[in-house]
């Protein structure tokens, strides 16, 4: 009876599945930094920063007919315990802000290099109409600049007698990004996000 019982456990461990989900579904595979706390840190930030009021006085009149706040978005720090690629958080935010109409982004130094090469292909190659080509000195200004950090704590709990041998970890993520006015240096705006994720682990975990 025992071989026919562990003939099909054997089976199933030796199969393997693959499928797509969906992309926004709630990812809960483990406690470590996944999808749903990059989109929902991002969908935060995002939120935040299109309501805020207090970025209207950012308008000059070297602005002309265009309002819209010129940002630079700089590094976001990760301070946790754990490999987090911020870039992607980085990236799926500047994609939300420049859908929302209120900011105009510049690109950043990977994006510099892009475009240095670029310039000086149309000015010295010889390729292109002198009339289309472009030329340095005509970026814009950034108004602002948005920059932050991501920080962890971990706790976890071994198993005991008093756990009925379950193995507890909790783990706290906190997001707190804050942007500056160029040309003063003040902080004129500053978000915290914060998301709390437990995993147990039976005995046999």
């Amino acid at each position: 009876m025992k071989q026919l019982l562990i003939l099909p456990l054997f089976l199933a461990a030796a199969c393997s599945s693959t499928s797509y989900g969906d992309a926004g579904a709630t990812e809960t595979v483990t406690v470590a930094w996944g999808s749903t706390d990059l989109q929902t840190f991002s969908g935060e930030m995002v939120e935040s920063l299109t309501e805020a009021p207090g970025l209207a006085y950012l308008d000059h009149s070297g602005k002309g007919a265009d309002k819209r706040i010129v940002l630079y978005f700089g590094g976001i720090e990760n301070l946790t315990g754990e490999h987090v690629d911020l870039g992607g958080l980085r990236d799926k935010m500047t994609a939300s802000l420049v859908g929302k109409g209120k900011f105009r982004i510049v690109a950043e130094v990977a994006g510099q290099d892009e475009i240095e090469q670029q310039v000086r292909f149309q000015q010295g190659s010889g390729r292109v109409d002198p009339a289309q080509a472009k030329a340095f000195g005509k970026q814009l200004g950034a108004d602002v600049v948005l920059f932050g950090a991501l920080r962890d704590i971990t706790k976890e709990k071994g198993r005991s007698l008093e756990t009925a041998g379950v193995k507890t970890k909790d783990v706290y993520f906190q997001l707190v990004l804050q942007m500056a006015n160029i040309e003063t240096g003040e902080i004129i705006w500053a978000q915290e996000g914060e998301i709390r994720k437990s995993q147990k682990t039976g005995i046999f975990g």
